[in-house]
């Protein structure tokens, strides 16, 4: 087995594909739970029909929603990472993943169950003192307390430190007078308590306060009228001489920015797994109606066009879902390393979530992305039918935008998964990227030889390699000659975010491929299938490369240097003989076959 790499560290070492863990490995266990939760979601929301839930509104339908909120606590879902000393499940990281894929299937209801399991109660999880964790997971388990999360303010989003919200400590240290406006808070509308991050005094940094709307000075503004997630309660909360117990204080004073940077990155990985849920059953939705839908005496299905979209939705769920619960798995991984060494469970879910937080800046890009890509697809392929709310497929393109923009914009984790692996390399030396990057032209001159080796998969894992080189080479001679001005060059970073990226997910793509290559008894047509999608897959990540490439040295570069770097990154990116017009057709009439997503466990 191999050794556990850092967070960030694949871009300079190879993972061992035989420990990692792949979607077919999932436990008799983790797939009921994933199936009671697709069940829950077909009985109680689809089964209200797919119009009506996706005509369902935050205001009109309050009782409803709280009520399904209410029955999902019956079967344990809203406890999935509360203790079971406070009546919850205490999932391990990489099911939680699961659950979040499989609760897409409940449309805005996601968010509501979402914020309820996550940012609303995990602060106090992971925070929380045992005083603090008896009095309220219970409730939030149950559902008797609804739990939201209040971080924006009208002047505080990707900044959230800039935050005017104030507390203000009495004179006998016993409570805080809470002043302030927060917005964008789900599940608002009925929330029984908030986590409220404010500044003390005049401190410059944020804390974090457990809110009790009981508490008196608190008052909600209207449920707002938004483009998607029209199910799901989004209001602006107002904070007015609200006195809160100093014992509601979480964790330490100051601690309130950590807090919700920690949170965040739960949450981006979260969602990257609920966007690959959404993906499926677009693309379930979308093959199915081209099957059924003829026109010139076939069905639609039969078409190329149809075949390119179907095709591209399969590769891209396939792809990030490997990457996906690849990482999940490491989490946990790193979180029974630190429990092993003696460090504090919450500490070590913590940290270990810490750990892989620049692969968690990715997925979160990454997921959402294919989910967009999904939903457009998915309507484009309804025609006419698919811009009405009968079928529900506008819907998920409208309810699928807002991943792009909560949980950290697509911009800021773009920006963040590079200043992530930059700090780890310089300032807190965890990784090495230097000694690497010396290698680099050794490493060119070497991919200048006639490539012999054909055998099995050696061309695709040339293929990865080359993606990391690239990342290393452009990277280096753009901080060499930027230096501290490389912050400011914010296209650069996000065209180097975008390299990184395709790095990560088409290594775990082609460690899963290798892994099924070696499983005994597996299906033979759908490992061809997923050997033409890893292949199609790499044909168009070089294509993202090359261009993304092209684009960064263009930004810092002129002259020769320029003509130098373009011509490495051209030796990095060379053509990949593939059909890819074939291989995407083959990976789309596997789903056609099926009449859905292909490959589900």
């Amino acid at each position: 087995m191999g050794q556990l790499l850092k967070g960030g560290e694949f871009i300079v070492k190879e993972d061992d594909y035989k420990s990692m863990f792949i979607p077919e490995e999932w436990t008799e266990e983790q797939l009921m739970i994933r199936d009671m939760v697709k069940d829950f979601c077909l009985q109680e929301i689809h089964g209200l029909g797919i119009e009506r839930a996706a005509l369902m509104d935050a205001e009109k339908d309050r009782e409803l929603i709280i009520g399904l909120l209410e029955k999902s606590a019956e079967l344990g879902l809203c406890g999935l990472s509360i203790d079971e000393e406070y009546g919850g499940m205490d999932l391990d990281f990489n099911t939680g993943l699961l659950f979040g894929e499989a609760i897409a299937l409940g449309f805005s209801f996601a968010t509501t169950i979402g914020a309820q399991t996550s940012i609303g109660s995990l602060p106090i999880v992971f925070y929380g003192t045992p005083e603090q964790k008896q009095k309220y997971l219970p409730g939030v388990a149950s559902a008797k307390l609804k739990a939201s999360y209040c971080l924006t303010e009208p002047t505080a989003g990707s900044d959230a430190n800039s935050g005017k919200t104030r507390a203000v400590l009495s004179e006998d240290g016993t409570y805080y007078t809470l002043n302030g406006q927060k917005m964008w808070i789900t599940n608002g509308g009925f929330a029984d308590i908030f986590i409220v991050f404010a500044k003390i005094n005049d401190d410059d940094k944020l804390s974090a306060f457990i809110v009790e709307k009981n508490f008196g000075g608190i008052e909600l503004g209207k449920e707002e009228k938004k483009l998607g997630i029209k199910g799901s309660s989004t209001v602006q909360v107002f904070f007015s001489d609200c006195k809160v117990p100093a014992e509601n204080l979480l964790s330490e004073r100051g601690a309130g920015f950590k807090i919700a940077l920690n949170i965040l990155n739960t949450g981006r990985i979260k969602l990257a797994a609920g966007s690959i849920g959404g993906c499926k059953f677009a693309l379930g939705r979308a093959v199915s109606y081209a099957n059924e839908r003829k026109q010139f005496d076939q069905p639609i299905s039969n078409f190329g066009a149809m075949k390119y979209k179907i095709g591209e939705m399969v590769t891209k769920a396939f792809a990030t879902e490997s990457a996906i619960y690849r990482t999940g798995a490491n989490i946990d991984k790193k979180t029974d390393e630190l429990i092993a060494s003696g460090m504090d469970k919450s500490e070590a879910k913590l940290t270990a979530v810490r750990e892989y937080a620049v692969e968690c800046a990715i997925l979160k890009v990454y997921g959402s992305e294919a989910l967009d890509y999904a939903v457009d697809e998915a309507l484009q392929i309804h025609g006419g039918m698919g811009y009405a709310v009968e079928t529900g497929v506008e819907m998920g393109y409208r309810d699928a935008r807002i991943t792009r923009i909560y949980e950290g914009t697509n911009e800021i984790n773009r920006l963040l998964s590079v200043a992530e692996l930059t700090k780890r390399a310089i300032q807190t030396k965890e990784i090495d990227l230097i000694t690497p990057g010396k290698k680099i032209p050794a490493y060119i001159f070497g991919q200048m030889l006639p490539f012999k080796s054909k055998a099995g998969l050696d061309e695709e894992s040339n293929i990865v390699q080359n993606i990391k080189a690239a990342f290393l080479l452009i990277s280096g001679a753009a901080g060499n000659k930027l230096k501290k001005k490389m912050v400011d060059e914010q296209e650069i970073v996000m065209n180097l975010a975008d390299i990184l990226a395709e790095a990560y997910i088409a290594e775990s793509l082609l460690m899963r491929i290798k892994k099924l290559n070696e499983k005994d008894g597996y299906d033979k047509e759908a490992m061809e299938v997923q050997t033409k999608l890893l292949k199609l897959h790499l044909y168009e990540a070089l294509a993202k490369v090359r261009k993304a490439g092209q684009d960064a040295i263009g930004g810092y570069a002129t002259g020769f240097e320029k003509k130098m770097m373009n011509y490495f990154l051209k030796v990095l990116t060379p053509r990949y003989d593939v059909n890819s017009k074939e291989l995407r057709r083959a990976v789309a009439d596997y789903a056609i076959k099926k009449n859905d997503y292909p490959f589900i466990a």
